[in-house]
């Protein structure tokens, strides 16, 4: 019979329905206690790239050591906004893509040197899920099942012609992913064998760590809501990436001792199904593919070398940003062309780390000479501190900060203070090599304590009023509460609803 015509609804709609609000209640309560989603990263500067977060080139760094005199720290992060917690499949790096940090010390915006680590993974037992089988307590335990070791080659060219290559580490260990306190209760220690010499008398590193770069990324929400009240909240805290760090003695790396200038950059080159590589990330000043770059040439610029970069040349001297400024906050924009920031991005800063006859490139330029400040600024150069950013990058630079400053026209007399609030990295850097923080741990969060007594009974005892009190918080119970009455109230309709058909059967059955 339809409901249609008789106005009634069936027994069976009414104990489906109630029973699917009974469902939908419990689902939606204990859903909303499980981890909240992660928020996107700005290091997913492309269309592309974006979709390929093992090849994808987050950050660059290029500073003086601060701790061994004569020597130059290169730094390059990949692998976006690692959950501590993702396995079983935790952080690797590609073994089909040559990961290079390249070197221009000429300023012809062409690699003089570039520094290539390639990897290979090895599986030590197909048979289980898991990244690793017991404590693991050094970096050729067997209890770890999942390894990486990589090559680095350094290749040498001259006027663009490749003159040799050299191999300066093989086979050498990838500290692995931060699983958690029980699996790695010594992580630092398996951190510290992976920090291995090279055959030039340099150091090198290659794996998980702290992502070092600080920043509020709710300016892609108008500004920080278009009246800076999205400020203050470091969006990459508690997450990590994949870092290749490189420590060599200076002379290795300039053209000579009166031409102490670099320009360092990053690229990533996947191989293809035809067996060729093609270069599908590029990284030298930060925030320049995010926010100087418009959509159109995100992917252009990835693909792109130093050497033709006249083609982006107008995004700099016409920065979107800056018009942005105007428009939300009406902070009129400085005159144009911005010779400013065409030495920031494009040649470097006169008297600090132009080099003679450069051609305009984008790239990290960091003066060699400049020796490491004692008490290092967080805004660089704006602030007196001409060992930091634009003059290379050092993990502690706020370059948020710096480039809003910058952009509004900080060094075109337009003196500001924009800012995002976050003005210093989550964890706190090592003061040796590799200098990144260790990663977070994939056990990080509420743990559940003994029980009174010393027991210590877990979940599987069937006790778990600690661990659930350890991980609730007021809000959840709240939550639970308001859940819990949703599915009584479902459950009362289940019942109104048999109470009804039972009536209304027995009508029907009795003598007309």
């Amino acid at each position: 019979m339809s409901t249609a015509r008789t106005g009634r609804v069936p027994a069976w709609a009414l104990l489906t329905g109630g029973i699917a609000l009974v469902a939908t209640s419990l689902a939606t309560g204990t859903a909303a206690l499980g981890p909240a989603p992660a928020t996107a990263s700005s290091h997913r500067e492309a269309p592309l790239i974006s979709g390929q977060p093992q090849y994808d080139n987050t950050d660059v760094y290029a500073f003086t050591s601060p701790d061994k005199t004569g020597t130059t720290t290169l730094m390059a992060n990949w692998l976006p906004f690692e959950e501590p917690a993702g396995g079983p499949n935790f952080y690797k790096f590609a073994d089909d893509a040559r990961y290079q940090i390249h070197v221009d010390n000429t300023g012809d915006g062409q690699s003089e040197l570039i520094y290539r680590w390639t990897f290979k993974d090895e599986v030590r037992n197909g048979d289980t899920f898991l990244y690793n089988s017991d404590k693991v307590t050094s970096l050729d335990d067997p209890d770890l099942n999942f390894r990486q070791t990589y090559d680095l080659q350094v290749l040498k060219f001259k006027d663009g012609k490749h003159l040799s290559t050299d191999t300066l580490a093989d086979d050498a260990p990838v500290a692995p992913s931060n699983v958690g306190r029980a699996s790695m209760p010594r992580y630092d220690d398996l951190r510290a064998q992976a920090v291995r010499k090279t055959s030039n008398g340099g150091t090198a590193f290659a794996g998980q760590a702290d992502d070092p770069f600080y920043l509020d990324l709710r300016v892609f929400d108008l500004l920080y809501g278009g009246n800076l009240s999205e400020v203050g909240q470091d969006t990459l805290k508690g997450y990590n990436v994949n870092t290749l760090a490189l420590q060599l003695p200076t002379e290795q790396l300039t053209a000579s001792s009166d031409k102490p200038v670099i320009g360092v950059w990053s690229t990533t080159h996947r191989r293809s199904a035809a067996n060729g590589w093609r270069q599908v990330s590029r990284l030298g000043m930060p925030l320049v593919n995010e926010v100087v770059v418009p959509s159109k040439d995100k992917d252009k610029f990835n693909a792109s070398t130093p050497w033709d970069d006249a083609q982006f040349a107008p995004y700099v001297n016409d920065p979107e940003l800056a018009r942005l400024l105007e428009k939300v906050y009406k902070l009129k924009a400085p005159a144009v062309p911005r010779k400013d920031l065409a030495q920031v991005f494009l040649t470097g800063v006169p008297g600090l780390n132009k080099p003679a006859g450069v051609r305009p490139h984008e790239a990290l330029r960091l003066n060699t000479s400049v020796k490491p400040a004692q008490d290092p600024k967080r805004l660089g150069v704006l602030d007196g501190d001409k060992a930091g950013y634009p003059n290379g990058r050092r993990l502690t630079d706020d370059v948020l900060d710096i480039s809003l400053q910058v952009v509004r026209g900080e060094l075109a007399g337009q003196k500001n203070d924009l800012g995002d609030a976050v003005d210093v990295n989550d964890e706190k850097f090592d003061d040796t090599f590799p200098y990144v923080a260790s990663p977070h741990s994939g056990s990080r969060g509420p743990l559940k304590e003994p029980a009174r007594g010393g027991s210590g009974t877990s979940a599987l005892d069937g006790d778990n009023s600690s661990a659930s009190s350890a991980a609730t918080s007021s809000d959840d119970g709240s939550l639970l509460l308001a859940s819990a009455a949703s599915g009584a109230a479902a459950l009362l309709v289940v019942a109104l609803g048999l109470l009804w058909w039972r009536r209304n059967r027995s009508r029907s059955a009795a003598p007309r």
